[in-house]
């Protein structure tokens, strides 16, 4: 790692923008930072710290980052260019921090900001250049992370030693130097390996650990399946394998539990142990097979056995069935001999029944030819009744007879028939006349609704007209209002044009003046590119010339070097030589200068390059200048806000003026309504008027004729409504009298066709034949009952006289009760034999397959166990716990701790000059206090007393000078290892002040051999002996209105 440039802008007491170029202060190899106390010196380390982390070192407060003395305007920025890894980097970071607002007053917070960038080959065009390579905080932080190879805090023990914490490393713990070193030498790799073998041991022996947990299962589930039996596990297995309770059973467990150290295990899996479990598992399933054999045998006779039963029973149930079926016909009999009488009654009831069926027709027709002529004469008797009140109310002078019963005859009812017909005719004659007067009073009713709806018109028109009036009137009162905002509106519209103008002209002004700033700055790294493209083509023609005088120095030896023998001369033209020139020194050929020449020519066309560019950025800066004038970009912001800020609010008030003359069209539209509105309203109260007075005159005239013609109804409707209901009644009493004559009419001939037909039926009246006849239900429920003791008496019979029943009848009564008790009780034995042998079956085969998996068990078992421990002792040996690791240490330790050896060595190497001969570093592998593990600690021999101390016992200055060669020595190793990464770099902040003369005087021997590695070692410190000891400086001078950073020598201050 090499630090480049590094530059600050507003951070910690640097007001401004400040660059330190470490290229050429540290060209020498060591360089100082001085300055009065409280001037900054630390805060170009902090710079560096934060640049690279994003953080300050130590204890410094993030928060204080900002100069107080920075102008608001100005953003806090630290940017770093170093080489890491080969390649070169750009880091760019901007604090979270308050800054004014650009628009408006106040102070907003501007977010935190990172930029990486590295320089490529190829950055567009086929130009080298910058090329961005992240704005993450996250993935900067890790890619740098990842090429330094230290955090913040390793980095600070290592490269970067701030006040208070230079002695950290040297004094720093065993875990902490292998966190540190670790990180340094990249071990990571060893770190793997331990995981690995610790992770391999694991699984190794969690598989033993599940061989046990199996082999135990196998042997419990194996004497669990075995029940009761005369070779029990305590027997057969060895006597150090302990009982295992499960599920309430004590059972032998093959293997005893796990142990810390896994050691248990491999020893309670012996292969003895699972060939005792195989024998005895062998000897369980040959007394298993003989149990099934025996309890195959009992189950083929207890199945003969059943079958005999089932047939005694079923030869039982037979015989008992016939028995009660003989029984049954015999009772059935009985019962039918005690009801014969009873049929035969039946039977003479269903003859006469039948004979009857021949009247039934007429007697229908004459029940029904009966109740017609009862209703008949009700209903003519209800039409004379109901003649009388309608009669009256229609006003028709004497009613017609009503009889008090319906005629018997056409000649008695004659003459009340055709009074009534003539009273028809003379209603429906009124009816007529009724006609004229009913037309007359609908059209009054209508003339009525008219004069009403007329009204009701008049109304709104009269209600419209005074509506339309009392909106004018308000129109009139508001217009001069509307008017003055209408002005007020314009006036802003024509100043908001103004304004306009002046904040594009703002604007521009605002752009100019960014463009003038970042112009001056291009104007000032153009005019420093100048000047060393100036200087590199002044190099280049100075190397020109003396080589073309080098050249002419040596043209006769060129010249001679081009003799040949016999030849003639270029320049004398003799064919002889005795004595041609020899060059002086190096000789310089035409092509070195041709090269030299092109060389010039390039330099001189990057000059006439960077002079134009120049020239362009001048031109552009002076019309910048022109346009923005000397104001600063915050003052110009601010005038562009205030404009803004003014033009917004005279736009609102002229947003105005569109919506008043948008109203004012509004209202004058409602206007013309208005007035056209009252006009047409006003109109229609005329014509309203004169309708209503043309309806009352015809209203009138109706009203006479329509009372002359309603006499003392309601109305001309209502009398003819009246008369319509009298005509119906006397239509309706006609038509009831002819219809009682034909009723009974009907009925006489229907009871002389009903005396016919049962005399020829046989019955000597009718009333005789209908008490012989039957309702269709009874007769048919009477015949079917008839016919199905019939059958039944055929069924009994037919019964009786099968053979089987009679034979059945004679034998002894059967006992069935008893036979199922026999079969029920063979049906047990059966199910007793059934269970006992598929038990017996069921263990035999649990027997042999768990058998089949102890054999498996004890085949994988071996292998494992030597895996097992093979992998146990490599991964104890790594992890630093095994007996043969004596040191107790840890395989990543063992590498570091020959890492911190070399570097011991390396350090003591300096430590020696700086102590003048009395102190040296040691690496100790002791173990540490209380059993710790040891490897990396360190001692320092005191050559004086020939002991090895603790580094814990140098003074402050002894341990500012060792921690010095310790650094040093830890930079030098980590150069060296290949897979190291090169701290080309290191900063030292005081602790020079804790050295007597003498002892400064080896130091900074030590420090200046430096160079001959090609490091840089800056010292951060205002001892006043080291302004003349250090040739290149880095002064920070502190003012009231904050520090700055010069280059200087060491009369300079």
């Amino acid at each position: 790692m090499r630090l480049h440039r590094l530059t600050v802008t507003a951070f910690g007491p640097f007001a401004g923008r400040q660059q330190v170029d470490f290229d050429a202060l540290a060209a020498g190899g060591l360089f100082l930072l001085r300055g009065a106390t409280g001037a900054g010196k630390s805060s170009v380390l902090d710079a560096v710290c934060y640049a690279l982390y994003g953080e300050l070192p130590g204890s410094r407060r993030a928060n204080r980052m900002r100069s107080d003395h920075a102008d608001p305007h100005e953003l806090t920025a630290v940017t770093l260019e170093l080489t890491l890894g080969g390649r070169r980097l750009e880091i760019t970071r901007l604090p979270e921090q308050p800054r004014p607002k650009k628009k408006g007053t106040g102070w907003t917070t501007e977010k935190a900001q990172t930029l990486l960038r590295e320089w490529v080959a190829d950055a567009g065009q086929g130009q080298p250049g910058w090329q961005a390579a992240s704005r993450s905080h996250q993935e900067t932080g890790e890619e740098l992370l990842r090429l330094i190879g230290m955090s913040r805090e390793q980095f600070c023990q290592v490269v970067l030693l701030p006040q208070g914490d230079f002695a950290r490393f040297l004094k720093a713990d065993a875990t902490q130097r292998a966190e540190l070193l670790g990180r340094l030498f990249d071990t990571e790799r060893y770190r793997r390996v331990e995981s690995w073998l610790t992770e391999r041991r694991r699984e190794h022996e969690a598989a033993v650990q599940a061989d046990r947990r199996r082999l135990r299962e196998l042997v419990g589930r194996t004497e669990q399946a075995a029940g009761r039996t005369a070779h029990p596990a305590e027997q057969w297995l060895p006597a150090d394998a302990e009982p295992h309770p499960e599920d309430g059973t004590r059972r032998r467990a093959a293997i005893p539990q796990q142990s810390a150290t896994g050691q248990a295990a491999a020893r309670a899996a012996e292969p003895d142990l699972a060939q005792a479990a195989l024998g005895w598992a062998a000897l369980l399933r040959c007394e298993a097979a003989e149990t099934h054999t025996a309890a195959t045998v009992a189950l083929g006779t207890a199945e003969a056995r059943h079958r005999d039963a089932e047939q005694a029973l079923a030869a039982h149930q037979e015989l008992a069935a016939r028995q009660r079926r003989h029984a049954e016909a015999l009772r059935r009999s009985a019962d039918l001999a005690r009801t014969l009488d009873q049929e035969n009654t039946e039977q003479q009831r269903l003859t006469l029944a039948q004979a009857a069926l021949t009247v039934e027709s007429a007697l229908r027709r004459r029940s029904a030819a009966t109740t017609a002529h009862h209703r008949a004469g009700q209903a003519a008797q209800a039409a004379r009744r109901a003649l009388a009140p309608l009669w009256s109310a229609a006003g028709q002078p004497g009613a017609p007879d009503t009889p008090p019963s319906a005629p018997q005859s056409a000649a008695d009812a004659a003459a009340p028939v055709e009074r009534l017909v003539a009273a028809e005719a003379a209603t429906s004659a009124a009816i007529g006349r009724l006609e004229s007067a009913t037309a007359d009073e609908r059209r009054a009713a209508a003339l009525t609704a008219d004069g009403q709806r007329e009204a009701a018109e008049l109304r709104r028109a009269e209600e419209a007209a005074q509506e339309a009036e009392r909106w004018l009137a308000t129109e009139q009162a508001e217009a001069e209002e509307r008017r003055q905002r209408e002005e007020t509106a314009r006036g802003a519209a024509a100043r908001a044009e103004q304004l306009r103008a002046q904040r594009t002209e703002a604007e521009q002004r605002l752009a100019a003046a960014h463009r003038r700033d970042e112009l001056r700055t291009a104007t000032a790294e153009a005019e420093r590119a100048l000047l060393d493209h100036r200087q590199h083509a002044l190099d280049a023609r100075e190397h020109g010339l003396e080589l073309r005088r080098r050249r002419l120095d040596g043209i006769a030896a060129e010249l001679a070097d081009r003799l040949r023998g016999g030849e003639a001369c270029l320049v004398c033209g003799s064919t002889e030589h005795p004595a041609p020139a020899a060059p002086a020194g190096a000789p310089v050929r035409e092509a070195d200068e041709q090269a030299a020449a092109a060389a010039q020519q390039r330099a001189e066309r990057a000059l006439a390059g960077a002079e134009t560019e120049l020239t362009r950025l001048r031109v552009a800066a002076a019309a910048a200048d022109a346009t923005a004038g000397e104001q600063p970009v915050a003052v110009l912001a601010g005038q562009l806000d205030e404009l803004t800020r003014q033009l917004r609010g005279e736009l609102q008030a002229a947003e105005q003026l569109t919506v008043l003359l948008q109203q004012r069209e509004r209202l004058e539209q409602q206007e013309q309504r208005y007035s056209a509105q009252l006009h047409e309203s006003r109109e229609r109260v005329a014509a309203g008027t004169a309708r209503l007075d043309a309806l009352a005159a015809e209203r009138a005239e109706l009203a006479e004729r329509v009372a002359e013609a309603r006499g003392d109804a309601p109305s001309v409707a209502a009398r003819a409504e009246r008369l319509g209901r009298l005509a119906q009644a006397l239509a309706a009493a006609v038509q009831a009298d002819r219809a009682a004559e034909q009723a009974a009419e009907q009925l006489r001939e229907a009871e002389q066709e009903l005396a016919l037909t049962a005399r020829t039926a046989g019955f000597a009246t009718a009333d005789e034949a209908a008490a012989a006849a039957l309702p269709a239900e009874q007769l048919a429920a009477l015949r079917r009952r008839l016919t199905e003791r019939a059958a039944e008496r055929r069924a009994v019979a037919d019964e009786l006289g099968r053979p089987e029943l009679v034979a059945a009848a004679a034998l002894p009564p059967a006992d069935p009760a008893r036979a199922q008790q026999v079969l029920a009780t063979a049906t047990g034995a059966l199910r007793t034999a059934a269970a006992a042998e598929h038990a017996a079956r069921e263990r035999r085969h649990e027997l042999a397959g768990l058998g089949h998996r102890l054999a498996e068990l004890a085949r994988d078992l071996a292998p494992r166990l030597t895996a097992f421990g093979e992998i146990s002792r490599l991964a104890q040996l790594a992890g630093g716990t095994s007996g043969d690791n004596r040191l107790k240490m840890r395989l990543e330790s063992y590498v570091l701790a020959a890492r911190l050896e070399q570097v011991a060595a390396a350090a003591s190497t300096r430590l020696v000059r700086m102590s003048g001969g009395r102190y040296t570093l040691v690496h100790s592998d002791e173990r540490g206090p209380g059993g710790r593990r040891s490897g990396l600690s360190l001692l320092v021999v005191d050559a004086w007393t020939g002991t090895e101390r603790d580094t814990a016992t140098l003074s402050g200055g002894e341990s500012f000078f060792a921690s010095l060669a310790l650094a040093l020595g830890l930079a030098d190793v980590v150069t060296d290892e290949a897979g190291g990464m090169p701290l080309d770099t290191l900063f030292i902040d005081e602790g020079f002040g804790t050295l007597d003369e003498q002892a400064l005087e080896e130091v900074m021997d030590v420090l200046d051999g430096l160079r001959e590695r090609d490091r840089a070692v800056g010292i951060v410190s205002h001892v006043a002996d080291l302004r003349q000891r250090v040739p290149a400086q880095l002064l920070v001078r502190k003012t009231r209105h904050g520090s700055t950073l010069h280059l200087t020598g060491p009369e300079e201050g």
